[in-house]
């Protein structure tokens, strides 16, 4: 069995952090979102994993090397985006007729897929998919189960009158028929040959189609507040790794890497995470912050935040609810007349 990873795509709904990087490299925790779907891969027992890369390609291959993987990972182009189908046509290469895995790179699933995996072999379904109860399913794709639960019956997207609460999640298991849907569907009115008619087209002909219900937190980080959203749960989860001595007044669970420096004025309240070779002067950090390597920090309280490296920011007073980008200098002037000198990138978003 294999993996196709997807982490191509332009991420406006993240811009301007996607000028400058890809989507799925941006830091959860300190630690990419692509990486937990590569992880949840390998604890699955699957150690053939295709990548789908775009634009920034050269990135992602470069960031996604630099780690020791259990698996032989493949780089597979797709160049301008055209539908989850779309990429499945791209990879049909590398496929072959092997059953595989299709999972989002910017997807984060606290329950990882082998219970899924499992259930897909055992049901010797076609295709298999992943669902979770929302509260609002007018906005996403909707399942629309058979009389006995055990199989789909439709898909619909964005129901006004939806059949039930059940969501799809970026996460999809498939036999090698899905490669005739594939070539079968047409593109939608985005242009896109979309996963979605796929599975229809499988449903509409007779192939059996299960599903599985998450049971834990699934996140799309597909835009600030999801990012957010996903620190704050996967730091839930983080044990006390201090691996620096010091002085600062650190309350309740906290990671902080080698090489880190952090002076007796400043307090730490986790959960939280910081990275290596940071520097922190009379400084407050807040629970559910992560703070990338190489940062400073001066006389400023963060809370709730991410930091991604190489930031300085210096006597800026209370930072919260906040995405920072790389290599951001934030530095309150002292200087007179005084006013804020702002240079903002394109679509971006400033609360004073």
């Amino acid at each position: 069995m294999k993996a196709l990873i997807l982490s191509g795509g332009h991420g406006t709904r993240l811009r301007p952090l996607t000028y400058s990087q890809q989507k799925q490299l941006i830091p959860v925790a300190n630690k990419p979102v692509l990486f937990y779907a590569i992880e949840d891969v390998i604890e699955a027992g699957i150690h053939e994993i295709g990548i789908i890369v775009g634009p920034n390609k050269e990135q992602v291959m470069e960031t996604v090397r630099s780690v020791d993987w259990d698996a032989e990972i493949e780089f597979i182009y797709q160049g301008e985006p055209k539908g989850l189908a779309h990429a499945i046509l791209v990879a049909r290469d590398y496929l072959g007729d092997d059953d595989f895995v299709m999972y989002l790179g910017d997807n984060i699933l606290r329950e990882g897929i082998v219970e899924h995996l499992k259930h897909f072999k055992e049901g010797n379904f076609d295709a298999s998919i992943l669902l979770q109860e929302v509260p609002n399913p007018q906005q996403f794709g909707v399942a629309e189960l058979s009389e006995d639960g055990k199989t789909i019956r439709r898909l619909v997207e964005k129901p006004k009158v939806p059949p039930s609460n059940l969501a799809l999640v970026g996460i999809y298991f498939f036999k090698p028929v899905i490669h005739e849907a594939v070539e079968n569907i047409k593109p939608s009115w985005r242009n896109e040959l979309e996963i979605t008619d796929a599975i229809q087209w499988l449903i509409d002909h007779g192939y059996r189609v299960g599903w599985t219900k998450v049971t834990g937190w699934w996140k799309d980080t597909g835009k600030p507040e999801d990012i957010l959203d996903a620190n704050r749960l996967i730091l839930d989860d983080i044990k006390t790794d201090i691996r620096i001595h010091t002085s600062a007044r650190i309350h309740g669970r906290v990671a902080i890497g080698e090489g880190t420096v952090i002076d007796g004025n400043t307090v730490i309240k986790g959960p939280a995470v910081i990275g290596r070779n940071v520097k922190i002067m009379n400084s407050y950090i807040g629970p559910y912050t992560s703070i990338g390597d190489n940062c400073i920090i001066e006389n400023t309280e963060i809370e709730d935040s991410i930091v991604l490296e190489g930031s300085e920011i210096r006597n800026a007073g209370r930072i919260v609810e906040s995405l920072i980008g790389r290599g951001v200098k934030i530095i309150n002037g002292t200087s007179h007349p005084f006013g804020r000198k702002l240079v903002i990138g394109d679509n971006s978003r400033l609360i004073l």
